[in-house]
């Protein structure tokens, strides 16, 4: 009895390994033949950019670098843009040149590292864009800080600003590399003067993870501060499977699980199309932050952390607000840090059509009767207002300080965007109307209506903002933060 017992239970357990293997099965082929149905594979999607600047190239200093970057693009326009069939020469092709998305309408062409120089210069500034951006993401923020006095250097970071296949192999360790090494050249020029990095999304955490770097390796120089904007410090867990998609890829032979999207590139300094590879890439970068807090809080070195000022949005679709209080403020001891989030407009009335409200996230922080840093949250001065205040709550008060920003929400506007925050109004690129005459396409405003599901540019895409109304609080918290207020 007890034997024929025991071949039933196993019958049943193989029956269901059978079945749910089946069912993966059917699961697999599906995904693969709907990512495999997905808009082609064009030239700059598959295109090997083999001069490209990775963590074992021989270049050892920014002049290296910039020597290979020019290499680089030489190869770029050999292999892509004087290669375009007939029928990719469109208006709306950042490879056609001459059409309305193609790079070389501005002056200088910011997909490309830039230097400012300042004659005696208060400061250093290092400027890291995010991923899949290019220099032009950080642009005014760093005309405004040279012309405050600082010596700024714009990098583009490896497998940015030329093709999107740039991001297929490229690695967090080929970006940390760049960062080493524009640091040193910072520091070569500074002449003791103070080094700061201002880093963007992805280009955050690759400043957060320089300065951890540097607290552990004596050779490095050491940063003075970090701004960080809409930074990447935690994303998603369902990241670290993504790069699984890539190797079945790999495995049938199908490039297109390379890639988490597929999109027309009508963008001349940003990829629309974004690989796998990189957000696998900032899943193991935001990894490789935490492992390394852990480390220096278990031997002190945490207070030797840099000054910190940070800013985001409450919601944030790339990544997660959360994480960034968890995974870096809270862990970091007390000192002179400092993270700004803005809540979304309370005044549109907007709470009964959204998925989920914000709330959550700042009633969380509010509970922290004495946080290690200061916070502050912009927000609607009351109900019945589109004007902003900053409500701050600094290590040891009791009392909240209100300031009156003398800013306000646009009517039109409900929250901002994590691809809002470091650029004004008046870009002529992403910013609203009206601005300043852009040289190409606008993209700030573009709302293309008509049947929905038809574009193969979601419309997700066109609406999210992409200019922050609050930027000149943003530029005036930066330079003071960086000592630059009095030029």
């Amino acid at each position: 009895m007890r034997i024929r017992a025991t071949r039933l239970v196993r019958g049943l357990v193989s029956a269901a390994l059978y079945s749910a293997s089946g069912a993966l099965l059917v699961l697999i082929v599906g995904f693969v033949a709907y990512m495999a149905s997905r808009p082609d594979l064009d030239l700059w999607h598959l295109v090997d950019l083999d001069r490209e600047f990775t963590a074992h190239s021989e270049a050892q200093t920014l002049t290296d670098y910039l020597a290979m970057e020019e290499r680089l693009f030489a190869q770029l326009n050999e292999q892509v843009y004087n290669k375009i069939p007939p029928e990719q020469r469109r208006q709306l092709n950042r490879y056609n040149r001459g059409s309305l998305s193609d790079p070389a309408r501005w002056s200088p062409n910011w997909n490309r590292s830039f230097v400012l120089a300042a004659e005696a210069p208060k400061a250093a500034v290092l400027l890291l864009h995010g991923m899949s951006d290019s220099p032009y993401s950080l642009r005014n923020l760093g005309q405004r800080l040279n012309a405050a006095g600082a010596l700024v250097l714009g990098l583009r970071l490896p497998g940015h600003g030329t093709a999107p296949s740039g991001l297929v192999e490229v690695t967090w360790q080929d970006m940390a590399a760049a960062v080493r090494l524009a640091v040193r050249h910072l520091a070569d020029q500074a002449a003791g003067r103070p080094i700061y990095i201002v880093g963007y999304s992805n280009g955050a955490a690759l400043a957060v993870h320089y300065a951890l770097e540097s607290l552990e390796d004596g050779g490095l120089p050491k940063v003075d501060g970090l701004v960080l904007l809409s930074p990447a410090i935690g994303v998603a867990s369902v990241a670290a499977f993504a790069v699984w998609q890539a190797r079945l890829g790999h495995l049938l032979g199908l490039d297109k699980l390379a890639w988490n999207a597929i999109q027309p590139e009508y963008d001349p300094y940003k990829y629309s199309s974004f690989a796998v590879n990189a957000g696998d890439l900032v899943y193991r970068l935001t990894n490789r932050i935490q492992k390394g807090l852990d480390r220096l809080s278990a031997t002190g070195g945490l207070a030797h952390f840099p000054p910190l000022l940070a800013f985001s949005s409450v919601v944030d679709a790339t990544v997660s607000t959360t994480a960034l209080v968890d995974g870096l403020f809270e862990r970091l001891p007390e000192g002179d840090h400092e993270l700004v989030l803005f809540d979304i407009n309370r005044m549109v009335e907007i709470e009964p059509i959204m998925k989920s409200d914000p709330i959550g996230v700042i009633g969380a922080l509010r509970k922290d009767l004495d946080p290690p840093y200061t916070l502050s949250l912009v927000s609607n001065e009351n109900a019945y207002s589109r004007r902003v205040v900053s409500r701050s709550k600094r290590p040891g008060d009791a009392e909240l300080i209100e300031s009156d920003l003398a800013l306000s929400w646009p009517e039109d506007v409900y929250s901002l965007a994590h691809v809002a925050l470091p650029f004004p109004p008046s870009d002529p690129l992403y910013g609203s109307r009206p601005a300043p005459k852009s040289p190409g396409i606008h993209l700030g405003d573009i709302a293309l209506r008509g049947e929905r599901g038809v574009l193969l540019i979601p419309a997700s895409d066109m609406l999210r903002l992409r200019w922050n109304p609050f930027y000149p609080y943003v530029e005036a918290r930066v330079l003071a933060f960086l000592g630059l207020t009095g030029r």
